[in-house]
């Protein structure tokens, strides 16, 4: 006799675990189905509906610019940016073009040093730098075939007042 009293206690149970869950689906499923949310509107004291003031349009960065005044935190994205162009280009292989970049974009080509295009055996440098000297700080970009996308950072300046170690390329242009 208890089993069959509990037997539809255990189906009352399913049905209504069933059922309650069934209904949460259905409430749950708008949200799902990437509607948007609802947002009330506001109504006028006469009850009619306004419209939404109009949003603000999305402004589009402003290209990265030469701060002359500014640190060389500040300069970093232009001076990357410039990096990243020539690297972009047929020149990326040529420290000159580097050089000749920045000087077109306001840095000082007195302030500069760049690393030989070729190795000592006469291939192409796996690896480059160019740097400028910013504001008692360097600039200092890498690019080449080891280093996969261009780098820039902005590093102390060295004794000398210097930014790259080591033997630099002449800048006689």
């Amino acid at each position: 006799m208890s089993t069959r009293r509990r037997r539809p206690i255990v189906a009352a149970r399913q049905t209504a675990i069933i059922g309650a869950s069934a209904a949460l689906l259905v409430v749950g499923l708008p949200g799902c189905a990437g509607a948007p949310p609802v947002v009330p509107s506001s109504s006028s004291s006469s009850g009619a509906a306004t419209s939404a003031p109009d949003a603000p349009e999305p402004t589009v960065p402003a290209a990265p610019a030469l701060v002359p005044d500014g640190t060389a935190a500040q300069n970093l994205p232009f001076f990357a940016s410039i990096i990243d162009v020539v690297w972009a280009s047929e020149e990326r292989g040529s420290g000159r073009a580097y050089v000749d970049a920045l000087v077109a974009n306001g840095f000082d080509k007195a302030r500069m040093q760049v690393t030989e295009d070729l190795s000592t055996v006469g291939n192409a440098a796996e690896s480059m730098q160019v740097s400028v000297v910013w504001a008692g700080e360097c600039l200092v970009g890498q690019f080449g075939s080891a280093t996969g996308e261009p780098n820039s950072t902005t590093q102390a300046l060295l004794p000398g007042d210097v930014c790259l170690l080591g033997s630099t390329r002449p800048i006689d242009w």
